[in-house]
């Protein structure tokens, strides 16, 4: 009988605990709510412009494939509110806390530098290539806060060399299965490592 009520109160105990950590929200780790903002931008731009309903994992599995392919149409998806965002990305990138960091400063000294299809090496007067801090407080939470092993091992590939091109990752990310593929963990970085590291590259041609 105690066993018994022992094996009741530990299932009770992990099912709390498990859904505590599904239910973290990693962009609470910016206290300023430009996270926030940012991501419910990113969503309304990419469901206005691909027009799939509410099919989430359509659009952006749509999305990822244009990546991938390098056909994605940049002339129309940003909306004008997500290139002001990521020009306030660009300049918080000096910043000690934020989520992109210039390519030679990367922790990684040994990731080498190479074009991406998105950006190009930085030459005498030109700047830097930003990438995404992977070793950073927010993707750290959305890795661990994740149950999907696909996702994580991508994580942990950038971790090592973080100078991956977009087209890649986007390419890794589409073919996670849909079950996990539809996680709240998974659609951030989307936003923040594909679409805003796009975007801090193209904001210029907005004028």
């Amino acid at each position: 009988m105690i066993r018994s009520r022992i094996a009741i109160i530990a299932f009770l105990l992990f099912a709390i605990v498990g859904r505590s950590q599904s239910n973290i929200n990693c962009l609470s780790v910016d206290a300023s709510g430009l996270y926030s903002k940012a991501f419910n931008s990113f969503e309304k731009d990419l469901f206005q412009h691909y027009q799939f309903g509410n099919d989430s994992i359509k659009t952006y599995r749509t999305f990822l494939a244009e990546v991938a392919s390098l056909s994605l149409d940049l002339r129309k998806l940003p909306s004008n509110n997500s290139i002001q965002l990521a020009r306030v990305f660009k300049k918080k990138s000096s910043d000690p806390n934020s989520i992109w960091v210039k390519l030679s400063e990367y922790e990684n000294h040994e990731a080498t530098k190479k074009a991406s299809p998105y950006t190009h090496p930085s030459k005498k007067g030109e700047e830097e290539i930003l990438i995404f801090n992977y070793r950073g407080g927010l993707i750290q939470c959305l890795k661990n806060s994740s149950d999907s092993d696909d996702f994580q091992n991508i994580i942990r590939t950038l971790e090592e060399d973080a100078n991956v091109s977009t087209s890649l990752i986007a390419q890794r990310i589409y073919y996670i299965p849909d079950d996990k593929f539809n996680a709240d963990e998974i659609k951030k970085f989307i936003a923040f490592d594909i679409y805003y590291s796009i975007l801090m590259v193209i904001e210029k041609a907005f004028g």
